[in-house]
């Protein structure tokens, strides 16, 4: 391939992460082409001005280079949203927290905000364990073999009464495991002291919903029970995750001990002390009218991972509906999702964002990222790594809340049902 089709490549490329393809058929292509440019721009810069740097030395007709020269400028753009990206987080905690959020946690914390190493932004696909123990494949629900194991991230050393993280992976509800994404995040955690559990769920079409949030709540239970042994204290317990998992954090966080999806523990605490979802989907049941939650339930979520039809039997749609959840007692929300998302459309965030701020009492932060696809936060990136500060700072505030007593955990599933206030209305 010639330099010219080289740079046509990269302009088609720079083009859908400004501006991705619109279209459900072409969102997958769409998201991955936009997020991968996205968030490695500095490579494309480089990887750009080396090969116009060559034309330019080997050619005689200097015109031709011309198109990689506004590559990289339309590249420098794309990277300034990256950069940028760390006002917005700022910004929503300020709103979210109070004006003085930070200087209240900049008291009892002195690392804040430290610094991702270079080369871990040079080269971001492997994220190294300094500082920490890394427990894999222990086994929470052993019944469900490979699916039911999880992986624990601890800093070195003894630890005891450490808060607790709860990754949950995404994929669909259909593909996806426990090591393969939310590993910023928690080896950042880990190192500033948390203990960190990512767990496998099962899966469709091999199994069908509720299995997937049944097994997420079957993991807090075990948490509950044994967090001890990996140095937790099991009773502050944060969850997060994205897309599918960012739906599953959603839906736990909302229907804390709901004994309709903990089948067989009904009696277990499955309360949670705050929640972070990355650009989850909320609106399972198409609420909102729009194509892609349309498309969504009746093209995907139907026939693969509920194995009913909602225009026959939309309840269980609603039950899994996040945005049907909202609840006066929930626990503090950091939402985080992407504009350019094509998979998950930001409008359902929005929904739920404005739904969750009218009813719960507690805290509701949202970053709304310009220029930012679905999956930015897989690997270390300039705006992953805001990403994780971000959220490091509203976890400690979370965290040090509760211990403090300023916030709650959730009541009892039968003292608030979101579901039959709103049959009611």
């Amino acid at each position: 391939m010639g330099y010219l089709r080289r740079q046509l490549v990269t302009s088609a490329l720079t083009a859908n992460a400004i501006r991705p393809v619109p279209g459900t058929y072409t969102s997958i292509p769409a998201m991955f082409a936009g997020w991968f440019v996205s968030e490695l721009a500095p490579h494309f810069i480089a990887g750009t001005a080396v090969d116009t740097a060559l034309e330019l030395r080997h050619r005689r007709h200097r015109r031709t280079p011309l198109l990689g020269l506004a590559n990289i400028a339309a590249l420098t753009y794309v990277l300034s949203q990256s950069r940028a990206s760390h006002q917005t987080f700022d910004t929503a905690l300020v709103e979210g927290l109070g004006d003085d959020y930070r200087e209240r946690l900049e008291r009892s914390h002195q690392d804040l905000d430290l610094p991702t190493p270079l080369r871990q932004l040079v080269w971001p696909f492997k994220i190294p364990n300094e500082g920490i123990e890394v427990v894999r494949d222990v086994s929470y629900a052993p019944q469900f073999g490979k699916r039911g194991l999880l992986d624990v991230y601890k800093p070195e050393g003894d630890v005891t009464g450490a808060p607790v993280l709860l990754q949950v992976h995404g994929g669909g509800w259909t593909i996806g495991n426990k090591d393969q994404q939310g590993l910023p995040l928690m080896k950042h955690m880990a190192r500033a002291g948390w203990v960190c559990f990512a767990i496998n769920y099962r899966l469709s079409p091999r199994d069908r919903w509720p299995a997937h949030i049944e097994d997420v709540k079957r993991a807090i239970a075990w948490i509950r029970e044994h967090g001890e042994e990996h140095g937790a204290d099991p009773s502050f317990i944060a969850i997060t995750g994205g897309s599918a998992g960012g739906h599953l954090t959603a839906l736990a966080a909302l229907t804390p001990n709901d004994p309709e999806y903990q089948s067989g523990f009904e009696d277990a605490d499955t309360t949670l002390q705050a929640a972070v979802p990355f650009y989850g989907l909320y609106d399972m049941a198409d609420i909102s009218g729009t194509t892609a939650s349309r498309w969504l339930r009746d093209k995907f979520l139907g026939p693969r991972v509920f194995f009913t039809d909602p225009k026959k039997d939309l309840e269980p749609f609603e039950k899994a509906s996040p945005l049907l959840r909202v609840r006066k007692d929930a626990p503090p929300f950091y939402v985080i999702h992407g504009v350019n998302d094509t998979l998950a459309p930001i409008d359902q965030a929005r929904s739920f964002v404005t739904a969750l701020r009218e009813a719960s009492d507690a805290p509701v932060a949202y970053s709304e990222l310009e220029g930012t696809q679905h999956a930015f936060d897989v690997f270390p990136s300039i705006r992953s790594q805001h990403s994780v500060r971000g959220v490091d700072r509203f976890l400690r505030w979370a965290y040090d809340a509760w211990r403090g007593g300023a916030t709650t955990s959730g009541s009892d599933w039968e003292e608030s049902d979101p579901l039959e206030e709103r049959s009611s209305a």
